[in-house]
This record gives C-alpha cells, structure tokens and sequence, in this order.
C-alpha cells in the first residue's frame, strides 16, 4: 500500500508543473475567451493537452490514486474544448447557419417536404372541391361564429380584404405578435408530433389544409379568388413554406423511428434529430417574417398586384435560397 502511495506520489510531482502550467491557460481561456491568451500560450496548449491525456493513459493503466485521475480527467476535458473545439465566434457561428447548415439541413430533407406539401395542399384542394360542390361542408370546417362565410355578401367579404391604414395602425405590432405565437405553436406542434412514426404530424397539416381550401371556397365562389388569392400569400408563401418545413422536420423524426434501417432506434433518432433541429429553427424564423408580413404588410397594402410582387419575390427567395446548390462543406 505504501508503494503504491509513493509510486502516486511521485508520478505527480514529475509531472505536476505542466498540469499547473495547462491548469492556468485553459482557466484564463474560460474566463477571458480565446483571445485573452498569449502567443507563448496557444504553443505551449497542444503540448501540454498532449502531456496531460498520456499522464491520464499512464494513471488508468497503473491503478494510480483515485483523485489523481479525477483531476487528470477534469483537466484534459476541459483543455480538449480549447485544442479541438470550434473556434468560431457566436457571430459567425449563426452567420454559418444561415449560409449553410439551414439550407443544407432543407435539401436534405427534400421527401419529407414533399410528403408535408403533399399533406397540406392535399387537404385544401379536398375541402375547396366539396366546398364548392356544397357550402355545407364550410361548417363542417369552421365555427359559426367566422365571419367570412357563404352567407356573407361580396361587399362584406370584398371588404374584409382591404383594411384602410387609419383603423390599424394602434394595433399592427399587437397583431404580428399574436400572428406569430399561433403560427410557431402550429409549427413546433407539427415537429413535436413527428415521434408518433410522424401520423399526427400529417393529420395536422391536413387539418390545416382543409381550413385554408375551405376558406379559399367561400371567396372563389363569390368571384373574389384572385382578391383573396394576393391577401393571402403577401405573407402567405413564407407561412405556409414555414409550416411544410416544420412537417418535414416532423416527419423526419417519425421516419427515423419508424425505420431506423441498420441503426438501433436511439442513434437514428439522434441523427436524425440534429437536422431536423436546424430545420424547425429556421421555420419559427420564417414564421417570424410572416407575421410582420401579415400583421404590417398585409394591412397597410391594398393594392393587388404589389400584394402579388411581393408574394412572387418571397416565393423566388425562398426557392433561390434553399435549393441553390451548396458545398457539402465550408471552411469556417
């Protein structure tokens, strides 16, 4: 027993100055960041990381002093951050996201896209038709309370399209934030749900589709389907892109569970989690935009064919933006 202590002893005081020496640099490296170390510092950090992980190696191998590999461990771990770990900034670490990691993480889930437009559109051009076919369908979607319904005269639905500037204004921001908590709420509600092999997920974007083409029945058949067509999508094209893409990022983890393929469950969860997480945080930034476009855009604008431009522009934006191809990877 006390062999082994003198051997435990010794091993450390050979080495102890170039622990302390590691011990300071990654410690001001915590406190003060990166740039607050010196020239001699960032020299002597891979050296001394190097030191410290075969001191640990030695210490595991040799059965050495419990508190001497608790430090060691401690030591090496957080020293590995400072050698290996990203040496990007906050900025460019979000900069880096938008030029890259979100747009990668899109096309790459470019079925599962397909599969929530599908889901989504699907639903609306189901309810349009029935809708059209018989009105009654209408409360089989909506409450009775909506006022934009069959019964309403065009000038009542004409007039709900176009909202003169001086009856908004107090309330616009109001508004977009309201706009905005629903919309998100949808969104992660539809990513959230993608663990149940992603069929919540669908009956959700379908839920939401039969609304939107059971709404878009009640105008078109009054003859105000292009009216309602450029009211819609000033915002609508980024809303809607918003929430396909939050059914994508849910089905993408329903369709890792469902088939994990070679992968136990867990680790094609995981995978799958990391791309589908850079998908639902850029959506909840769209939706973001799209309650500034409905809550500002769509209510100070009544001019149909700028509604159409900026619906247009949104739609050449998003599509340039996702789908231009991209490096699978960058230098940071």
């Amino acid at each position: 027993m006390n062999d082994r202590v003198m051997k435990s002893y010794r091993f450390r005081e050979e080495r102890q100055e170039a622990w302390e020496s590691l011990d300071r640099i990654v410690t001001r490296a915590e406190k003060r960041g990166v740039k607050a170390l010196s020239d001699e510092d960032m020299m002597a950090l891979p050296r001394l990381y190097r030191q410290a992980v075969s001191s640990l190696s030695v210490a595991r191998s040799i059965s050495l002093d419990q508190n001497v590999l608790a430090y060691l461990e401690t030591l090496c771990a957080r020293a590995y951050f400072f050698v290996y770990g990203t040496r990007a900034s906050m900025g460019t670490r979000i900069a880096q996201y938008f030029r890259r990691d979100w747009p990668l993480a899109v096309q790459g889930a470019l079925w599962p896209t397909l599969l929530a437009f599908f889901c989504l559109f699907g639903g609306a051009l189901l309810a349009f038709f029935l809708c059209l076919q018989d009105m009654e369908w209408y409360w089989t979607f909506h409450p009775g309370w909506e006022l934009r319904n069959p019964d309403a005269s065009v000038e009542t639905l004409r007039d709900t399209l176009y909202t003169e500037e001086t009856d908004i204004a107090d309330m616009l921001a109001a508004f977009a934030g309201q706009l905005f908590s629903h919309n998100s709420g949808i969104a992660i509600f539809a990513f959230a749900l993608g663990f149940c092999f992603g069929l919540p997920t669908a009956i959700l974007l379908i839920y939401n589709g039969v609304y939107l083409g059971s709404f878009f029945a009640v105008f078109w058949q009054k003859g105000l389907g292009p009216e309602l067509t450029g009211w819609l999508f000033i915002h609508g094209v980024t809303e809607l892109f918003a929430v396909i893409l939050a059914g994508a990022a849910g089905f993408m983890i329903g369709g890792a569970v469902a088939f994990p393929g070679t992968k136990s469950r867990m680790q094609s969860l995981k995978d799958a989690g990391n791309s589908a997480a850079l998908v639902i945080i850029g959506a909840v930034l769209m939706l973001f935009i799209a309650a500034l476009l409905e809550g500002f855009g769509r209510q100070m604008i009544n001019v149909d064919l700028t509604r159409y431009i900026i619906a247009i522009l949104s739609l050449v934006f998003w599509l340039t933006y996702f789908y231009w191809p991209r490096a699978a990877r960058e230098e940071s």
